[in-house]
């Protein structure tokens, strides 16, 4: 018994230095879990208010996901970054992450819009997949916005990251994904036909956006 007390301690000394990072980390991640609960709140209650004004939701889903801890050190090691808790905070803009899939394209603008001019979020970065698509097709409009969140210790900044896209889009990012899963090579010509049906679903896309304008426009 004192053998297996003494081998409990030293194995207890042993890991001693990785408790404290350890015990940040998930504290870092419930501050994440707490951010995405606070923007999509936002994103629930436009969509509410949007019901009520126009009769309609522009919000189709809304999909919430935390990276892993295996992910973020990847991403970090790929990209140089040092391995430290305010490296992460620093430079990891996707820890805490939204999708937000609207019905139209105008859905998109006007969501990102109604999110964006509230007065406690910050916005950090914009980039429009959509007017200009990766070389692979893929669209989407994403947003790193600041957000705070009160804590018992007073007011922290969070940043989340918030991709908006059609259903469409949606549609065709989940099958390239699944693709690339079973197929981490891509050569030329798969390439060229995952860009040629994502060209295909975004006119699809405008087609649609076009119609229902003009069944507005005819009730009017």
């Amino acid at each position: 018994m004192d053998y297996l007390i003494k081998t409990l301690d030293e194995m207890e000394e042993q890991f001693k230095p990785f408790r404290e990072p350890f015990n940040r980390l998930k504290t870092l991640m419930t501050y994440y879990e707490c951010a995405i609960l606070e923007v999509k709140t936002k994103l629930d209650v436009l969509n509410k208010e949007f019901m009520d004004n126009e009769l309609r939701n522009p919000i189709e889903a809304i999909k919430t996901r935390i990276k892993s801890p295996a992910s973020i050190i990847e991403k970090m090691e790929r990209k140089g970054f040092e391995l430290s808790m305010d490296s992460l905070e620093e430079n990891i803009n996707d820890v805490a992450g939204i999708r937000v899939v609207c019905s139209f394209i105008d859905d998109i603008y006007k969501v990102a819009e109604m999110l964006t001019c509230q007065d406690d979020i910050r916005v950090l970065t914009v980039k429009d997949y959509i007017k200009n698509p990766k070389k692979n097709g893929y669209r989407s409009l994403h947003l790193v916005v600041e957000i705070p969140i009160f804590l018992s210790t007073g007011k922290k900044f969070m940043k989340v990251e918030v991709q908006i896209r059609t259903i469409a889009m949606d549609f065709w990012a989940s099958l390239e994904h699944e693709i690339h899963y079973k197929k981490s090579n891509s050569n030329a010509d798969s390439v060229k036909k995952l860009t040629e049906c994502a060209d295909t679903i975004y006119e699809t896309d405008l087609t649609m956006m076009s119609l229902r304008k003009e069944m507005i426009d005819d009730e009017e």
